[in-house]
């Protein structure tokens, strides 16, 4: 790969060649993959962009670690829409807010940007089995993905995963195992399973280059702004590897010169699970938590990225805020009713972050903001009826009708 230099580790410094199946550093430190950014420059600009008919993720693959003979076996993933939300930006009293929807991916999630460039590397390391634990969400789009490209996959979730999350994956073919346990249990028998029968890691955490897929959001944003860089861009956050993937494809596009500055991160997590969030606002190591929030893609109590996710933060001079179960459900209602955009608990925490901000009066009013919807609402629909309650009955008479509703 002429556009890859190595891979790094972020903890020690030590490199590695980028081997398609690499997983972390021998110290046991997450690996960061380092791109020839003078080489990619004069390849990667805005007229290459402008003629480029490809409406996917790997429209941006000089910027992606895979071969150049390698073809994507995959679903269409990426390019999701970024609609104005100029309603909800005067209401937050700020210049302008744009919501980046990436529920629209093909198993309606961000996850499907690192499941596709899962799978490619699978494929280019020659493996016909993938594996992965996940909260709901990183399951689904390997399982859509792996089967659209042939591969076997072998997935472990949390028993609480939503049903609706299960019910897409076992559609999709995957051997599912439910785990009696916290998140944290779900990954260490993965790792464990993943060790002994020698498939190939999907967990992102591990796989290095699973955080370049999720990366392309940033490009897209970018790209559909007219490379106008927004002050503030906001990210629900759990693991800790969407953060570090939308902090690296922004410094990717100021790097090769596409935009002229990084925009602050705003790391929005759940009060009841915000061990990124503690550490960076304590400037501290992180700490496990416990997983109490119904937002289950961010429930996440001992993140596996956060030496990423918490230099992402503090270097873009990012911001941290942590909400309430409430103040996701109430976000929700909120950008469906005011922006057309039905998310997931987590999918709206970002937005629910940017509420608060601006209640607490600390998002200027001249800012420019994205906020990353990163799933669909579909995937959990128990607790969206929770939240709007159940349908008004009524019998076939106009009158009943208007008693009701007038």
């Amino acid at each position: 790969m002429k556009n890859v230099i190595c891979c790094r580790c972020v903890k020690c410094g030590r490199e590695y060649p980028a081997a398609p199946d690499i997983t972390t550093c021998e110290c046991g430190g997450i690996l960061d993959v380092i791109y020839d950014y003078e080489y990619i420059a004069t390849k990667l600009t805005k007229e290459t962009l402008r003629a480029r008919t490809d409406r996917t993720m790997w429209r941006y693959r000089e910027l992606l670690p895979i071969e150049e003979s390698t073809v994507p076996s995959g679903l269409c993933v990426g390019m999701s829409p970024m609609y104005e939300a100029d309603n909800i930006a005067a209401e937050l009293g700020i210049a302008k807010l744009y919501i980046k929807d990436d529920g629209i991916n093909p198993t309606a999630s961000l996850k499907d940007r690192a499941s596709a460039m899962a799978v490619t590397k699978a494929i280019e390391a020659g493996y016909d089995t993938i594996a992965c634990s996940s909260t709901g969400n990183a399951a689904s789009s390997l399982a859509g993905n792996a089967a659209k490209a042939g591969l076997k996959t072998y997935i472990f979730v949390p028993s609480r995963a939503p049903k609706g999350k299960i019910a897409q994956l076992m559609m999709f073919g995957a051997n599912l195992t439910a785990v009696d346990g916290s998140y944290e249990e779900t990954f260490e028998l993965s790792k464990a399973a993943i060790d002994k029968f020698g498939w190939y890691n999907r967990n992102a955490a591990i796989n290095p280059y699973l955080g370049e897929g999720k990366k392309t959001v940033a490009h897209e944003i970018c790209e559909q702004l007219g490379y106008k860089a927004p002050d503030y861009v906001a990210v629900s956050v759990g693991d800790g590897c969407t953060v570090a993937g939308v902090y690296k494809g922004l410094y990717d596009m100021y790097m090769i010169g596409l935009i002229d500055r990084i925009p602050h991160i705003i790391s929005v997590q759940a009060e009841g699970c915000c061990p990124i969030n503690t550490a960076v606002i304590n400037n501290e190591p992180w700490q496990p938590q416990e997983e109490n929030t119904f937002a289950d893609s961010i429930a996440v109590g001992v993140p596996r990225n956060p030496d990423k996710a918490i230099n992402a933060i503090r270097d873009s001079g990012g911001i941290c805020v942590n909400v309430s179960d409430d103040e996701i459900r109430s976000a929700r209602r909120y950008l469906a009713s005011k922006a057309g955009v039905f998310g997931e608990p987590a999918g709206v925490t970002a937005t629910a972050g940017l509420i608060k901000l601006s209640r607490e009066g600390r998002l200027p009013h001249e800012a420019v903001v994205v906020s990353i919807v990163t799933g669909n609402g579909l995937k959990d629909i128990d607790s969206a009826i929770q939240s709007v309650g159940e349908p008004v009955h009524c019998k076939n008479d106009l009158a009943q009708f208007e008693k009701l509703f007038f």
